[in-house]
Order: C-alpha cells, then sequence, then structure tokens
C-alpha cells in the first residue's frame, strides 16, 4: 500500500536510475529492446515480473468522534433556568434547556429555526413543524407548507402539554431544528444567567459516530463522497467506513492560511466505537485500483539514455533491455507496460 513517504521514495530510485544510464548510452532502440549482452555483464541480482491487482492507497490519521459541534444561541428572552450536561443526548420533543422555566424543545428538521411560525406562514419550516407535531401524536391538521387555523390549534396543545403559554404560534427560539437527536457537547453559559440577545448557550453535536480527516490539497484524488474506506480502530481492529462528506476548509495558525480538504468518514460498523468517547484512527483510502496488471519492483527500472524507462530482461546467460511504461506505483512496486513483457520474467537489479 501506498504510504507517506512513498514519493520520496520514489524521487530516490528515479535519480539512481538516472544515474545508472551512463551504462546504457550505448544502447539505442530500434523497436522494444537491444541485443543479447554476454554472461560477465549479467546483473548481481534479480526479480520476477508479477501479475497481479495495484492499488493506490494512502494512510491517514483522523479523528473519532462525535463531528463538528454547532453553536446554539438563546433567543428568547429571560433567565437560564436549567441547562443539560455535557454528554446528554436528547431526542424530538425533549426539552434542550429552560429559561423562565420554559422549555427550548428539539424538533427534528433541516431546514434550521429562523422566524416565528404563526397562522399564513407559509414554508418547509411549516412542514417541518407539522410533521414533528404529528410524529408527537396531534391530529386534526393536514402536514404541508401552510400554517392554518387547524395548525394553531394543534400547537395550542403541545404548548398546554409542555406549559407554555397557548399562543397557536411558535416564537423564534423556542425550538431548535436539528437532523435528528443530539448530543451536547459543551455549555457555555451558566443557569441564572440572562439570555435572549443571541448568546451562545451550548454546542451541540449528533449521536452518531464519525471520523474526521483532514487531507493536503494534493491528496484530494483519496477523498471522494461515497467511496469505500477501512479504518484501523485503537483496539487494532480493522472495520469498514465510507466517506459521507467532503468540503474544503481554511486553517488560519501562526504562518498564512492553509487550504485543506476536511472528510467525513462513516463507520459501517457503529458498534466498533462503543465505549470510545474520541480516539486517532487510522483510515486507509483507496484512490485507484489496477486489475491483473504486471508489475516489477520499482527499483528494477533503468532510466533511458534517450529518455524513459526501460527493464534489463535476463534471458539465459545473457541479457537485454526493454523499453516499458509506467503507471501505478504502490507497496514499493510499478506496473509497467512493453513490448514482449510477459509474467514470470526475470528482470535485472541496477548494480
Amino acid at each position: 500500500m501506498r504510504r507517506r513517504g512513498q514519493a520520496a521514495a520514489v524521487a530516490g530510485v528515479v535519480g539512481a536510475a538516472t544515474a545508472a544510464a551512463v551504462g546504457l548510452a550505448g544502447f539505442q532502440f530500434g523497436g522494444g529492446d537491444t541485443g543479447t549482452q554476454d554472461a560477465s555483464d549479467l546483473p548481481p541480482a534479480t526479480a520476477q515480473v508479477t501479475r497481479t491487482t495495484m492499488l493506490d492507497t494512502d494512510d491517514e490519521p483522523g479523528s473519532l468522534g462525535y463531528g463538528p459541534a454547532t453553536a446554539l444561541a438563546g433567543r428568547i428572552p429571560g433567565v437560564l433556568t436549567r441547562l443539560p450536561q455535557a454528554g446528554d443526548v436528547i431526542d424530538r420533543g425533549q426539552p434542550v434547556y429552560r429559561v423562565d422555566d420554559a422549555p427550548v424543545v428539539l424538533l427534528f428538521g433541516e431546514v434550521a429555526a429562523y422566524r416565528t411560525l404563526a397562522p399564513g406562514v407559509v414554508g418547509a419550516d411549516v412542514r417541518q413543524l407539522e410533521t414533528n407535531l404529528r410524529a408527537l401524536g396531534y391530529t386534526g391538521f393536514t402536514v404541508d407548507d401552510s400554517y392554518s387555523t387547524t395548525t394553531a390549534t394543534a400547537v395550542r396543545r403541545w404548548q398546554q402539554a409542555n406549559h407554555l403559554p397557548q399562543t397557536g404560534q411558535v416564537e423564534l427560539g423556542r425550538v431548535l431544528f436539528a437532523p435528528g437527536a443530539i448530543r451536547v457537547d459543551t455549555v457555555t453559559a451558566g443557569v441564572n444567567a440572562s439570555t435572549g440577545g443571541g448568546d451562545e448557550v451550548l454546542r451541540f453535536t449528533g449521536t452518531g459516530r464519525e471520523i474526521t480527516v483532514k487531507l493536503d490539497v494534493s491528496k484530494q484524488r483519496l477523498a471522494r463522497k461515497g467511496v469505500a474506506v477501512q479504518v484501523q480502530m485503537p483496539d487494532g481492529r480493522t472495520v469498514p467506513g465510507r466517506v459521507e462528506r467532503v468540503y474544503t476548509v481554511i486553517e488560519q495558525q501562526d504562518g498564512p492560511p492553509l487550504t485543506k480538504i476536511e472528510a467525513i468518514v462513516s463507520l459501517g460498523d457503529p458498534s466498533a466505537a462503543t465505549g470510545v468517547e474520541a480516539a486517532v484512527v487510522t483510515v486507509t483510502f483507496t484512490a485507484a485500483e489496477h486489475k491483473d496488471v504486471l508489475t516489477v519492483p520499482v527499483a528494477a527500472l533503468v532510466a533511458l539514455a534517450e529518455g524513459g524507462y526501460g527493464l534489463e530482461v535476463v534471458e539465459g546467460s545473457g541479457t537485454r533491455y526493454v523499453r516499458v511504461e509506467t503507471a501505478l506505483f504502490a507497496n514499493g512496486r510499478v506496473e509497467v507496460t512493453g513490448d514482449g513483457l510477459r509474467e514470470g520474467m526475470t528482470v535485472g537489479m541496477p548494480r
């Protein structure tokens, strides 16, 4: 498999091969190979041409956790009277925190709460609210994009059950829409503090485990949405995973801003992370797979005087040089093609 230090290793091999080209300066290819040399010129070491599957892979460290945390601002004016603890899991219909002893409630939805919902309002956020009311057992309305009088009636029943003023409308800040159940990551405000001005109250994540991997831009080919990966867990087990999201981030450190590729990886078996709150894992990305190809050790490549690369093929008591085209480099071997090249051939290793 391809590792971080491979590029330097390949560069060293190519440099050595270039130096070896001095010995080949007299050889010119009229076709695909040269004449045979005598036994005194046989290479001191040899290797075999093999047929196999080549994988372009790379191992990268990743952070196993609950993913990036989202800040929740306090929009309801009043005094914070109850707050959750870090690590608490909150489900649909449950209070996230309380202001003046009245709950701010979690509901499910992809569209963030951004306005007061009342009769006459139309939009996807209305459908989200109605979908949640129906899931919580409230009926008597149609789930659609329109906030109707029947929706308001259901909202009053929901408000009564949560000991809220029965206004029939949902003011901005009374509900938090999140894609699913949430886990409290950190609490950034305290009980008895005033809220309502948009200051942060807490940060939350989803409840699913995921791995965040930051890649150099040069390795963008590794991370594509939907591709399979392998994850080595802290206990040494290897479990399958999948790239769920890929996006570009800008990191500001002491020097100039750095552009990174951030990949979010899910575990194929979520139970593999049971009991692990946070850890560094190793993620193996596979960028390419070349099946049924001929390969030789990278060190067998010889730089040719006229440009390109060749192999010194050993035949009986002599050798000849065959020009080759290179493709994928991986695990110390290289994919090669060339006229007359076949599996099982013996090739010399440069002196």
